[in-house]
């Protein structure tokens, strides 16, 4: 069974590119252009990975996360920031973080050792 993997991000561009990435290895992807819009597809199928953008409009990666805990809903999560703060990753509780632009191999590794836990 192929792990569905959720990407998460308001950058069209970043959120297209990552998902066509991640297809051409293989991977179930789905996208969500917003937290709310994430939250809503997290409802919808619970995925195997959440790649989870930081700073977004109404609705940002911390709150997403922490809606994630109040539902009780546990799924691995790899931030992806351009921040120079890497510490918002161990903030929420992500299993990883990943610094924008990021080399894609590094992305595709990260993926490939979390899906395989």
């Amino acid at each position: 069974m192929t792990p569905d993997i959720l990407v998460i991000d308001d950058d069209p561009a970043i959120l297209m590119t990552v998902a066509d990435i991640l297809r051409d290895e293989g991977y179930a992807v789905r996208t969500a252009a917003g937290g709310m819009e994430g939250l809503a597809a997290i409802d919808d199928h619970r995925p195997a990975l959440i790649l989870l953008d930081m700073r977004m409009p109404v609705l940002d990666g911390w709150g997403v996360a922490r809606a994630l805990r109040d539902r009780g809903v546990t799924v691995p999560l790899v931030v992806m920031t351009a921040a120079q703060d890497m510490r918002w990753g161990q903030e929420i509780g992500a299993a990883h973080t990943l610094a924008k632009p990021f080399d894609l191999l590094d992305l595709l590794t990260v993926v490939e050792q979390i899906v395989a836990r």
